[in-house]
Parts: structure tokens; C-alpha cells; sequence
């Protein structure tokens, strides 16, 4: 039986009344986004079609997740929003805060003792307000919903970015702040700009190295890490209807690493499979009903130019496995011409370390898969040259992979399995000589490969890839080692070669598993006290940020210019930091230390304009917070690329920024920024970001006449005492710039509930 089935069954209900409105406003054949999107709306059909990228439209999402690194801060947030119970079910996930290290059972049970504070918080809290608690070692948020909660033609939203995993199983699953999450608890609307929409269609099928995550590598290097901005990507073709379900969402999940909003695919008879392979049965009986309105019309998929913005084609009979990176998901390279870009670029050939799973790629396909490639290793007298390690998506996949001897043929390997938990992937990684900052290369499963992702060393090249792919890397232990036609020399001195690899779609015996880990939330949470000491260096309540006083921002320094990529994680990094999630002061000292200055090319090293003297970036924000002296951030293009985490933007704000200045940014980013009451503005003259300077002052000319599709300008005065005035775009709409003058998104909603 399924989790919220009734829920889920009222959708079914209603989706073919509100498609065929759909259809008839807009006069044509629909994609399966309109289809979800029109579906969900807030408000009754508008009088004509929503205009793509520019219309902002209210949403009811069908459901929220959170992760509890995010969910600390958007807990205590919902405390304050007056509210009895989530109006919509809801979840949280203990699997950010857990250190690989050691090995599962030992690193478990360390995460229970180290974070006990943070767990208990979250379970009562959960408990208080009727939301589902998946307890530490249950597994990762992203593979967990999409074995108990995803379902075709749903929408969902999440507080982390790779939330669109759950596009695999046909929703629109979009990734948003803890702010957003909260509206949306509260039983509010949730707003978004309506997207663009990029069709990809896949011909052919995938063969013998090839896998679901070679086609959005290959994607990710067309498009690059801002192409899908604004977008949502649906997958359709025979190439689509080819693949697992669980290949599906590997190709979704890394749809945030494009910036997409989402992706998706129609329903079929692989989603079907999963479903009931998952005990869902309810659920693909449901959906089976109404399945003609889980796909687009046929129609769109037999003429996709005319309905999509942007078209692409792969055929995967042609497709070549893919090594993306390093430092950066986009970085498309043919594991063909691997050897010849490494040796090019003076990329450290050697792989020290191999890691697959993750949310992205820990499927029982995949593992079995990889294990396919592991098992030959023995068969064939090889040993792995680089170290490996697994990293199960969820306590469910673990069971049966054990069950299955899965993980007993990666031991043989030399392998070691981590808990079920996110680990390496967001940097909770404690790797053995990552201090020393040495120059390595790494090859993982995983989605992100930032500067100092995975280990904290800035020297770490890491290279995303598939699972088996990956595999074979460890064994060869060569970044240039290309499996489909390269031998390796085994111990006893013979040339062998790695065999495709093999794998099962589903286990052959069905999952199982004893502990899930989950904790149903208490019919009546009313008399749950939930106690936040106030003497915690790990968790904090909130103080509303304080209103915007109507007039003009004069006065405010350059905090930093940041140069080139500009990610979430420079802005507020993870790893040692996520322990000071749900404490916004404490981890208000990680603000920006990743960020390079343009002035210097170094990282938390800025110019006090109050003492002449260089600082790190938190200490010298605090000077002028102490100050009263407001202060501007400058930024490049795709400013806040990367994780959803609303830490990027509350941070900022708690610390006395008062507006970001970029080039372009990342939506999530943005959104953010707005929800906190932060101006999150961009150069209309991109050149202008050219003529910021390091001592310099910024007075707002006519932010007191702030109104949508209007522009603003601001004098920038230089400490020679001449003076540029530069026009900044925005896009904020009229909610969004009531939210800038209560001081925020949350106090505006308890205005209104007040």
C-alpha cells in the first residue's frame, strides 16, 4: 500500500477534467508538462495561455521533502508561521549529516551521537506537525521518495536541488528553499516562473558500456551548467520508453546540474514495473486508469518543434559512454578521447579513488551492474588499482544487495560500504590525506564535481561517470583506460579485458528489507513541546529580518567581487559546515569563503573599507553589520549555480547584505535571495560589472519607486570620488516586492495569517 494513496487518487480523479480545459484554452495538443502544470495550478485557468518564461504563476504541489540540512531552517521557519499542521504531506530525511569515514555501522552510530540534538529536533518536531521522519541510515531523500512517494503526473517540491530525481517516475519534482517549502506547508500557493520547455528525443537504444547516465552527461555538455535554466526537459522517444525507471531518474536527477527546473518522462510500462516492484501496486493500478494523461499527446511527440522551445536529438545506438569534468558537471569528454584531453590538459592520470552510488546512481541496476564489472575482477586475476567505495541510496536497496551477494563481490574487490546517506557526494567525506592538498583524480557516480565537493581538497580532479564505468576505473586505475576496447595485465602477467557489463532492472527477487527506518508522524501533535536550547551552538531560533523602511540604500560597500563560477558552495559550503545548518549565525561564518575576489584571485580575503586592511569575508561583513553600514555583493554569470540551500541567501541577509549584483543568476539562487527580502539584482550592461571597483560605495537612486518591469539604477562612487551610474535589471513581480518590504516571504505570511 502506498503512502497517501487517497491523495494520490484524487489527482487521478481530476487530471482528465483539467487536461481537457487545458486543452481547449490553449487551443492545441499538449506536452505532459502543461499537462502537470496546468493541472496543479492555484488559481482557475487563466483567460489565455501563460506566457513561457516570463508569466508567474501560483501552484499547489501535491507534496514537500526535506532533507535535514535544509529542513532544520525550514522548521524553524514553519514555527513561525502560525500553523497547527502541514497542509499538504510532508516528509524529512536524516541523510546529509552522516560522515563517511570508517565504514556504515561505525559511521552511523557516530552521526546518532554527534548530531543527537539536530535528530531529536527534527523527530519532534516532525512529530508536532504531522510530517513523516525517515530516521538516520534510512537513506538518501531522493531515492527514498522515489521508492515511496513519486508517482506519475504529480508535483512535488523539495528542499534540495537533485529533488527532480523524482521526474524518473513522471512528476514535476522541482527543487526550492526552505522559504518555499514552508508557503506551501502553511497552505499557501506556491509561485513560479512558468517555464520553458526543451524536449530531448532518444532514438536507438542504450548497449554494451553505455548507460542512462551517459545521456545526461552528453546532455549537460550540450546545454552546459546554465542552459536549462528556466526549463523543464521532457524525455519522450522509443529511446526513453527504453529505459528503467530508475535509469530515468539517474537522467532527471542530474537535470539540476543543467539548472533545469525539472525533467520528466511519460508513463510507461517500466514506471509501471517499478511501482509494483516497490509494493505500490495501488498506485500503477491508479495511474493506469488515467495513463493516456501521463504522456503527452501524441501529437507533440510526432512533431515536438512545433510545442517545444528547444528540441534535441540522441540516438542511443551511437551513444558513447561519458567522463564529465574536472570541476565542473558540464565538461562533456567521449571516454574515447578521455586519454588524449587528459594527457592535453595535464589531468592526473592515475585514479586514487572510484565511488559509485549515491542518490544519483544506486539503483539495484546499478549496483548490479557495477558488480558485474567488480565480479570479473576476480574471475580475471585483477586488483584494484584505486581504492573503492559504495555508497547505498537507501537502507531498502542495501538490504537486497546484500541479500543478493552483491556487496560481498565489491568486499572481494577491496571495497568498502558506506552508510546509506549522501557521504562523499556532499563533501561529508573524511578522506585520508585530503589535508595535504595533493593533486589526485577521482571518478565517481555522483552528480556534482565543484573545487572541493567531495574531499575539501581545492587539487581533487573529479570526473563523473556511470557506475560501471567508474568501476572499471578503480580496477584500472587510469583516467585514460578506455574499457570498451583497452586490456588490462592481471597478477599472474596475462592480457585480459573487461566484458560489458550485465545487471537486472529489478532485483530477480523482489526488494526486501527489515527496518525501513521511517517514523509516522502522531495523529494529534498539538501537546509536542519542541525545545530548542538556547544555548546551542547547533540550533537556533529565528528573528524575523526587519522590513525594508521605504527609502533609498545609500552608503553600502563592496563586500566582495566575486570572479567566475560562483556556486552554492562557495557562497555557503557544505562538508564541516552542516552541522551549523539549523544555527544561522554560527554558520553565517562560512559566507562567501569560497568565493573568488577579483581583486586578488584569492578566496575569504577581502578589503575592509573601514580599516584599509585585508580580512576574511564573514569578519569583515560584521565590521560593517556593527557598523550599521550596509553592503553589496558583485557577482559573474549563473551566480549560486548548484544546491538549493537557502543558507546562500540567509546568510547575506542575517549579516547586513543587502543586494547581489550579478550578471545572470541560477533560479533556485534568486528565488531564494528574493524569499529573504534581499535584492537580487543583474547588470543590464553586462560590461558594467567591469567598472566596480575595490573601495567602492553604492547609493540606490530610486529604489523608493521599486515596481515590477521597471529598472533601477545606482551610483557607484569610486574613492578617487568620481562616479559611474550603472541600470540593473530585476524580476521581481508585485508579491515578490511586498516580500522585499515586510523584510521577507515569512513575514509577509504571518502578516496575513495574523
Amino acid at each position: 500500500m502506498a503512502f497517501d494513496i487517497e491523495m494520490i487518487k484524487k489527482v487521478y480523479a481530476e487530471l482528465p477534467d483539467k487536461v481537457e480545459k487545458t486543452r481547449q484554452l490553449l487551443g492545441r495538443p499538449l506536452t505532459l508538462t502543461e499537462k502537470i502544470l496546468y493541472a496543479h495550478l492555484a488559481d482557475n485557468l487563466p483567460a489565455s495561455a501563460y506566457e513561457r518564461g516570463s508569466s508567474y504563476v501560483n501552484f499547489n504541489p501535491d507534496r514537500v521533502a526535506m532533507q535535514d540540512a535544509t529542513a532544520q531552517m525550514a522548521l524553524l521557519q514553519f514555527m513561525q508561521a502560525g500553523k497547527e499542521k502541514a497542509a499538504v504531506p510532508s516528509t524529512v530525511h536524516a541523510d546529509h549529516l552522516i560522515q563517511a569515514k570508517v565504514g556504515a555501522s561505525t559511521d552511523l552510530k557516530t552521526a546518532e551521537v554527534s548530531n543527537k540534538e539536530v535528530y531529536d529536533f527534527l523527530s519532534s518536531v516532525s512529530n508536532r506537525y504531522g510530517i513523516g521522519f525517515w530516521k538516520p541510515g534510512a537513506g538518501i531523500i531522493h531515492q527514498v521518495v522515489l521508492e515511496n512517494y513519486a508517482f506519475p503526473g504529480g508535483m512535488m517540491i523539495g528542499t534540495d536541488s537533485h529533488t527532480v530525481n523524482a521526474g524518473g517516475l513522471g512528476m514535476i519534482a522541482i527543487g526550492v528553499g526552505g522559504a518555499d517549502a514552508v508557503d506551501v506547508m502553511a497552505g499557501m500557493p506556491w509561485e513560479l516562473k512558468f517555464p520553458k520547455l526543451i524536449g530531448v528525443k532518444l532514438t536507438g537504444k542504450l548497449n554494451g558500456w553505455t548507460a542512462p547516465k551517459d545521456i545526461i552527461l552528453k546532455v549537460a555538455g550540450i546545454l552546459t551548467v546554465k542552459g536549462g535554466t528556466g526549463c523543464v526537459v521532457e524525455y519522450f522517444g522509443e529511446g526513453a520508453q527504453s529505459l528503467s525507471c530508475t535509469g530515468k531518474g539517474t537522467i532527471c536527477n542530474m537535470g539540476a546540474e543543467i539548472g533545469a527546473t525539472t525533467s520528466t518522462f511519460g508513463y510507461d510500462e517500466s514506471m509501471e514495473r517499478y511501482l509494483r516492484a516497490t509494493d505500490r501496486s495501488d498506485v500503477a493500478d491508479a495511474a493506469n486508469s488515467v495513463k493516456e494523461h501521463l504522456t503527452a499527446d501524441a501529437e507533440v511527440y510526432a512533431n515536438p518543434e512545433k510545442y517545444f522551445d528547444q528540441l534535441i536529438e540522441i540516438n542511443l545506438d551511437e551513444l558513447e559512454p561519458h567522463l564529465n569534468g574536472p570541476f565542473t558537471p558540464d565538461r562533456a569528454t567521449p571516454i574515447s578521447k578521455m586519454k588524449e584531453e587528459a594527457e592535453k590538459n595535464g589531468w592526473p592520470l592515475e585514479v586514487e579513488v572510484g565511488l559509485i552510488g549515491s542518490c544519483t546512481n544506486s539503483s539495484y541496476e546499478d549496483i548490479s551492474r557495477a558488480a558485474s564489472i567488480a565480479k570479473q575482477a576476480a574471475e580475471k586475476n585483477l586488483k584494484a588499482k584505486g581504492e573503492f567505495k559504495i555508497t547505498p541510496g537507501s537502507e531498502q536497496v542495501r538490504y537486497t544487495i546484500e541479500r543478493d551477494g552483491l556487496i560481498d563481490i565489491f568486499n572481494n574487490m577491496g571495497g568498502e560500504v558506506f552508510a546509506n546517506a549522501c557521504g562523499p557526494c556532499i563533501g561529508m567525506w573524511a578522506r585520508t590525506g585530503a589535508e595535504k592538498q595533493e593533486k589526485n583524480t577521482i571518478v565517481h557516480s555522483f552528480n556534482r564535481n565543484f573545487a572541493k565537493r567531495a574531499d575539501g581538497n581545492p587539487n581533487t580532479y573529479a570526473f563523473v561517470g556511470s557506475p560501471e564505468l567508474v568501476t572499471a576505473m578503480a580496477i584500472a586505475g587510469n583516467l585514460g583506460f578506455n574499457p570498451i576496447t583497452d586490456t588490462l595485465v592481471n597478477e599472474k602477467g596475462e592480457t585480459v579485458k573487461l566484458d560489458e557489463p550485465t545487471g537486472y532492472e529489478l532485483p530477480p527477487q523482489g526488494f526486501g528489507v527489515e527496518d525501513p527506518g521511517y517514523q509516522a508522524p502522531a495523529e494529534d501533535g498539538s501537546s509536542i513541546e519542541v525545545v530548542v536550547n538556547p544555548e546551542s551552538d547547533r540550533l537556533q531560533l529565528l528573528t524575523p529580518f526587519a522590513p525594508w523602511d521605504g527609502k533609498n540604500i545609500t552608503g553600502a560597500k563592496l563586500l566582495i567581487k566575486a570572479k567566475g563560477k560562483c556556486t552554492t558552495d562557495h557562497i555557503s559550503m557544505a562538508g564541516p559546515w552542516l552541522k551549523y545548518r539549523g544555527h544561522l549565525d554560527n554558520i553565517s561564518n562560512n559566507m562567501l569563503i569560497g568565493g573568488v575576489n577579483f581583486f586578488n584571485d584569492e578566496t575569504n580575503k577581502v578589503k575592509n573599507q573601514l580599516t584599509g586592511e585585508y580580512g576574511e569575508v564573514p569578519a569583515t561583513q560584521r565590521a560593517y553589520k556593527t557598523a550599521g553600514i550596509p553592503s553589496v555583493v558583485v557577482g559573474d554569470h549563473n551566480y549560486g549555480e548548484g544546491s538549493s540551500r537557502e543558507h546562500a541567501a540567509m546568510e547575506p541577509r542575517h549579516l547586513g547584505v543587502r543586494a547581489v549584483i550579478v550578471k545572470s543568476f541560477a533560479r533556485i539562487h534568486e528565488t531564494n535571495l528574493k524569499k529573504q527580502g534581499m535584492l537580487g539584482l543583474t547588470f543590464a550592461n553586462e560590461a558594467d560589472y567591469d567598472l566596480i571597483q575595490e573601495d567602492d560605495t553604492f547609493n540606490f537612486i530610486d529604489l523608493d519607486k521599486f515596481k515590477p518591469g521597471q529598472t533601477l539604477k545606482i551610483e557607484v562612487v569610486h574613492s578617487d570620488g568620481t562616479k559611474d551610474v550603472i541600470t540593473l535589471n530585476h524580476s521581481y513581480n508585485k508579491q515578490q516586492i511586498d516580500w522585499f518590504k515586510a523584510g521577507s516571504a515569512l513575514n509577509l505570511i504571518k502578516q496575513q495569517n495574523a
